[in-house]
């Protein structure tokens, strides 16, 4: 099993037996996804357009699957999730309202969130 997964899932197993697991919202993100083939340096390209983020805790119904890509996992085909949402998710989670505006360091509106029905995109047990 890759180290990833088993870091992942003895951290969700500790939180859930010392009984943190849903008031602790645990986020797997990364920025960018992968195409399925090896290039010549023994690596894999990125695709931009289409990622995985895995949440757990906080509330956070399990074994949801959001959204489909096409067959290369290189496009979305089906709800699209743009960071905006993913933001407004974790506000929700965290007990704040999804539309708050975050500033950068130069005081800069940083999150702009188009609206959608629902109050965020992976609806928490609560919602």
């Amino acid at each position: 099993m890759p180290v990833l997964d088993q870091v992942y899932s003895a951290l969700l197993e500790d939180l859930s037996q010392r009984g943190l697991l849903e008031e602790t919202l645990v986020c797997l993100v990364s920025e960018f996804g992968h195409t399925p083939k090896i290039n010549a340096k023994a690596g894999r390209d990125h695709w931009g357009r289409v990622f995985s983020i895995a949440l757990a805790g906080g509330g956070i119904r399990g074994g949801i699957v959001h959204g489909s890509t096409d067959r290369q996992a290189g496009e979305p085909l089906t709800e699209p999730v743009r960071p905006a949402d993913y933001l407004a998710t974790v506000f929700h989670c965290l007990g704040y309202d999804p539309d708050t505006l975050v500033y950068d360091v130069e005081n800069r509106p940083a999150s702009r969130r188009r609206r959608r029905s629902g109050v965020a995109v992976c609806q928490n047990a609560d919602a």
